[in-house]
């Protein structure tokens, strides 16, 4: 295997930086690593640590996938001491419904996706359920704001894309005795 490399002192030691293999980059591209190598030199950056903290911000970045997010949400929830009813909801709207976007990073989720996961909720006819749900990824969302770890919230744009829920009147009681 051929590699392209670039030999450069930094602080008063040699050192080496890995450009990438020969085939898959090409000569102009490995020129252009190097200058930006050069480039990050001039300004007193070590090229190869700053590729490791590129890689490793890449990696975590890549960790910050929705369900991490929606189940440190939960764990909110939980420390609220809300209702065990609310729990089981929250917990089943983010474990079962939205488990097409569980592995998707966080601040790669887009509206196109959550309406894509949402629609076929309302089109079966769960119009509250597809409602209830965009407000719990809504609030995921907003979790990952606050934390910085996203800069918006893709559901926000949904809240008027779907239909309002099916609400059926109920007669009102007007006579007591037919009620007993």
């Amino acid at each position: 295997m051929k590699l392209w490399r670039m030999k450069y002192r930094f602080l008063g030691k040699e050192k080496l930086l890995a450009l990438g293999s020969y085939p898959l980059v090409s000569l102009a591209d490995a020129r252009k690593k190097r200058d930006r190598a050069r480039e990050q030199i001039a300004d007193g950056l070590d090229p190869s640590v700053q590729k490791q903290l590129d890689r490793i911000e890449a990696e975590t970045k890549a960790r910050i996938t929705f369900k991490a997010v929606a189940d440190e949400y939960y764990r909110s929830l939980e420390d609220r001491e809300l209702a065990p009813a609310t729990l089981r909801k929250k917990r089943w709207h983010i474990d079962d419904l939205a488990k097409p976007i569980h592995n998707r990073p966080i601040d790669q989720t887009t509206a196109a996706d959550l309406l894509h996961l949402l629609k076929p909720i309302e089109q079966s006819g769960r119009r509250e359920t597809a409602k209830k749900l965009r407000a719990t990824i809504s609030a995921v969302f907003r979790l990952t704001i606050v934390t910085m770890r996203a800069p918006a919230d893709p559901s926000a744009a949904l809240k008027d894309a779907f239909l309002p829920p099916k609400v059926t009147g109920r007669a009102a009681i007007t006579d007591e005795k037919e009620f007993r």
